[in-house]
């Protein structure tokens, strides 16, 4: 999906001038692009045990649609941000999201600067007895770091430890049905995501590759492949701001003399720079591959979401390198 060329600090005021007309509309495919954003229930039904079911909120779908797997009938989960085309950045809550909150008893969100609305939400909805996950305190990454770690394998992991290790705690009478859906998830469900993740690191490690913001860079961490894009442009696309003419220029060279390998962007960011870098990529040879901020399509899972980004990158990969 590819947004109209503009800045991640231009794309607030359009949101909202567009909310009203576009509120009645639903995301439900890649291409399919508005900026309200909704609210998701992922799974409703209460199971056997205990009969209880967990009130889960996610500030961000991709953490809830893990949040809802691992919980399955035992859990309640609504996400907010689910609307691929609504920046995370400059979200801005309704009323109907601090009523969500406030009946959550259990809370997910990003942190490191990426959702700082939600921090918001959380301290003027107190709840008696919550449970609040914070991702970027769980792995360690402070503000200022990169925010993107539902890119990076090894915290996703770190993550579904984290969010069984509290539903088990919240609900103890359940905890070997929650160890049993982790099991399931992980062995089983997210086997294609690490496979992918497997088989890249092992057949493309070192392979240098350039990117348009620095969402990318914790996933190339991950798949053991050479960033060589300047970490000062990543973070600027990544947080709004202009580029230096330096990093550009950089960058431009790169392409031309192929030093990189592929060219991996976020359709739901495309500035112009970025736009252009794409369009010199593909001239020069280089293949390029398509990554997006949040689920996409909307009612997409975590992994059949990553899985297909991941095959995009693989066959980019096969493509340049002949391997």
């Amino acid at each position: 999906m590819s947004t109209a060329p503009a800045s991640r600090s231009a794309r607030p005021t359009a949101r909202i001038a567009l909310v009203t007309a576009t509120a009645a509309l639903t995301a439900v495919t890649a291409t399919a692009c508005s900026t309200s954003s909704s609210h998701t229930t992922d799974t409703a039904a209460t199971g056997s045990g205990s009969g209880k079911s967990i009130q889960v909120v996610a500030a961000e779908n991709f953490w809830g649609s893990i949040a809802s797997q691992l919980g399955g009938s035992h859990v309640k989960v609504t996400s907010i941000i689910t609307n691929p085309d609504t920046d995370p950045h400059a979200y801005e809550p309704t009323a109907g999201d601090a009523r969500t909150v406030a009946g959550a008893q259990y809370t997910i969100v990003n942190g490191i600067g990426y959702d700082a609305w939600a921090d918001k939400l959380l301290a003027a909805n107190p709840g008696s007895g919550r449970t609040e996950l914070k991702v970027g305190d769980l792995v360690g990454v402070k503000p200022g770091g990169n925010p993107h770690r539902w890119y990076s394998p090894a915290d996703v992991h770190q993550v579904i430890e984290k969010i069984t290790a509290d539903y088990k705690k919240i609900d103890p009478a359940d905890a070997a049905y929650f160890d049993q859906q982790k099991t399931t998830f992980e062995t089983k469900t997210l086997a294609g995501y690490n496979k992918l993740i497997s088989d890249i690191k092992a057949k493309y490690a070192g392979t240098p590759i350039g990117a348009s913001e620095s969402i990318v860079t914790p996933l190339a961490e991950g798949l053991g492949l050479k960033m060589l894009t300047p970490e000062t442009f990543l973070d600027a696309m990544s947080e709004g701001s202009d580029p230096t003419a330096k990093d550009k220029a950089t960058i431009d060279q790169q392409i031309k003399n192929k030093q990189i390998k592929i060219y991996v962007y976020n359709s739901q960011n495309s500035t112009p720079d970025v736009q252009a870098q794409v369009k010199d990529a593909k001239a020069q040879g280089i293949p390029v591959a398509t990554v997006t901020e949040t689920l996409t399509p909307a009612g997409a899972s975590f992994q059949q979401w990553q899985t297909t980004q991941l095959q995009g990158i693989e066959q980019a990969l096969a493509k340049a390198t002949g391997k």
